[in-house]
């Protein structure tokens, strides 16, 4: 260490070759004849010059990492090392491919120890996210297997490994720089005798890949949200309710916000016209209002261009009365969701049932997911949500007491730190002197985040006032998520136990 003055990372050079071809030779002492010749280093060079480093240490050549780039489609993952790079030739080497395959990488032995080699996988990481590619992919070889090979499989050898009960330099450095393991392939490397010619399929993701999209318009990173929490109050008709909705969306519309949530049952204050009925005639006579109420929601979606959460209203669908929201989308089309768990006092004052059908939501802004109210309690629903890919969970709620609240509150911020996604909650305050069951409100609006080191520690991204109208303005950034999935002090998703237990949706059909 003393005697280092500099370590540089550079691109090989063809002047490079007669030292590389030194260092290779001490590098791969079992396979003396494993190093390549010049003019391979040339075809290497001419054709992926960016893929060829080399990196130094007072400027002699430590470790070199060489890759092409791949259409990983062509190949099947039982491939050889000789399939992967053309017979030694690198005409599989293809500009437009989308994956980066490393063919070889290597530290001189006197330069071990330094983490030099981590500074080669970094640089591969780095220019693929560069190039939007898919990933790293390479196959590992496991130069100590020979010496257990006798009493363990391929497979038991890497368990073991994994476990740390076996000693492997190269495949637990790769283990510790994020690669993962996928498939074991047989006859991979003629002549790698330490590894009884197998080699470990490891694979690098890259989180910030997107696919080519041949339309305009493209998914945003960074999604602004506006919550609108609700002042209940007497309105005299449709109308006048709307207008004050439209007040709204215009006013987080103006923060360019790209989507806005109401609450649950935020047009309630209609049933004041028929509170001389009972209550469940009453709220079928509010659910009479609930298509023209969605129309018009998609008009304002469309022409204050931002994607509208309707909240929740009532709704009667073959004759049952269901509590409903929709997704109106600034492009124009809508989607419909449903309460699953109708709480205890909806079915029993309005004789309300619960839905059947639930699912994530594609939007300009990735995959959403929404539960009214109750359903946030219910941490399954949510983990099913998250596993079709879910972002951001907006949670539509009404609640009348501080314990009500609370319940919402703390599940959707425990939603967030087990699902690693954001969760929006919004509410409506003050309270309706003429409308039975529907007296009083109490809310706080927020959104939460996971706990890590790129979001607050508190979790808590931003917050209302409580109990008082107003809107909540919060960006949110996707890409955060990505990094946490893979790179987290801990990591609920990728971290569960399937062995052990597992979650899946019935369809619709099936339940009873």
């Amino acid at each position: 260490m003393k005697e280092i003055e500099n370590i540089e990372l550079t691109y090989l050079n063809v002047s490079d070759y007669e030292e590389l071809k030194k260092a290779m030779i001490s590098a791969y002492t079992s396979m003396p004849d494993a190093y390549w010749r010049e003019n391979q280093i040339q075809t290497l060079i001419h054709r992926f010059p960016e893929g060829q480093v080399v990196i130094k240490v007072n400027n002699q050549i430590a470790g070199c990492a060489l890759s092409l780039i791949l259409d990983y489609e062509q190949f099947d993952d039982l491939h050889t090392y000789k399939e992967i790079t053309g017979n030694y030739t690198f005409n599989t080497h293809q500009p437009d491919g989308n994956v980066l395959y490393g063919i070889d990488v290597f530290i001189k032995p006197e330069f071990r120890g330094l983490r030099l080699g981590r500074r080669l996988y970094d640089y591969r990481k780095e220019l693929v996210e560069r190039l939007n590619l898919k990933g790293v992919v390479f196959g590992g070889r496991m130069p100590n297997y020979h010496k257990y090979a006798a009493g363990l499989s391929p497979k038991a050898y890497i368990e073991k490994v994994k476990r740390k009960e076996i000693d492997d330099p190269v495949l637990n450095f790769q283990i510790s720089n994020d690669f993962h393991p996928t498939k074991i392939l047989k006859n991979y490397l003629d002549g790698d005798t330490d590894s009884n010619e197998y080699a470990v399929l490891m694979e690098w993701d890259n989180i910030y890949y997107e696919k080519k999209n041949k339309k305009a318009n493209t998914v945003k990173k960074v999604v602004r949200l506006g919550l609108i929490q609700w002042q209940m109050r007497s309105y005299k008709n449709l109308d006048e309710l709307m207008q004050q909705a439209e007040y709204f969306v215009d006013a987080v519309s103006g923060y360019r916000s790209d989507f806005a949530l109401f609450p649950e049952f935020f047009n309630a204050p209609l049933m004041a016209e028929n509170n001389h009925l009972s209550e469940p005639e009453a709220i079928r006579e509010l659910a009479k209002h609930t298509p023209s109420i969605v129309q018009k929601f998609s008009e304002l979606a469309i022409s204050y261009n931002i994607n509208i959460i309707t909240g929740s209203m009532p709704e009667i669908k073959e004759g049952t009365l269901y509590n409903v929201g929709y997704l109106c989308k600034r492009d124009g089309t809508k989607e419909r969701y449903e309460k699953l768990h109708v709480t205890p006092d909806e079915a029993k004052v309005w004789g309300m049932q619960g839905g059947t059908e639930f699912r994530a939501f594609d939007t300009d802004c990735g995959k959403i997911g929404i539960l009214i109210c109750y359903d946030s309690e219910f941490p399954e629903l949510s983990r099913l949500l998250a596993d079709e890919g879910m972002d951001i969970l907006f949670v539509p709620f009404l609640t009348d007491t501080q314990n009500g609240y609370s319940r919402v509150r703390n599940c959707a911020r425990a939603r967030a730190i087990e699902n690693e996604c954001y969760v929006a909650i919004a509410g409506s305050v003050g309270n309706l002197p003429k409308v039975h069951n529907m007296d009083i409100q109490f809310a706080q609006s927020m959104v939460f985040t996971p706990c890590d080191f790129a979001f607050p520690a508190s979790g808590i991204k931003a917050e209302a006032t409580p109990n008082t109208e107003m809107i909540l303005i919060a960006d949110v950034d996707i890409d955060l998520l990505r990094q946490l999935n893979q790179f987290g002090s801990v990591r609920n998703l990728r971290d569960r136990r399937k062995d052990l237990f597992e979650l899946h949706k019935k369809s619709p059909g099936s339940i009873n």
